[in-house]
């Protein structure tokens, strides 16, 4: 059993930053996917940035340049840095852990962006 716990979700004007972690409780140097997902009201949950197995990285369309996804494999922590933030980045997002054929999930936290 994997736990996800993210922090780090809060109010920021647009054109500011925010920082996001999540910490597991297993060793994430053995997940096979490992990443971030956001669901904004009314709408389906979308893949953010997640590290692929074989330690690629992949984003959305609608982040690259602005957010970067990071892993600290020693203090099992995956961090999510969002920059140039936007109205239309708000979501409560979400950690995700592929391991062994099951999906884990986080309770999420809250990003809102104001205009």
């Amino acid at each position: 059993q994997v736990q996800l716990v993210e922090s780090g979700g809060g109010l920021v004007q647009a054109g500011g930053s925010l920082s996001l972690s999540c910490v597991a409780s297993g060793s994430i140097s053995s997940f096979s996917d490992l990443g971030w997902y956001r669901q904004a009201p009314g709408k389906q949950r979308e893949l953010v940035a997640i590290f692929t197995r074989g330690g690629k990285t992949d984003y959305a369309d609608s982040v690259k340049g602005r957010f970067t996804i990071s892993r600290d494999n020693a203090k099992n922590t995956v961090s999510l840095q969002m920059n140039s933030l936007k109205p239309e980045d708000t979501a409560v997002y979400y950690c995700n852990a592929y391991y062994l054929f099951n999906d884990y999930w986080g309770k999420g936290t809250l990003v809102t962006v104001s205009s």
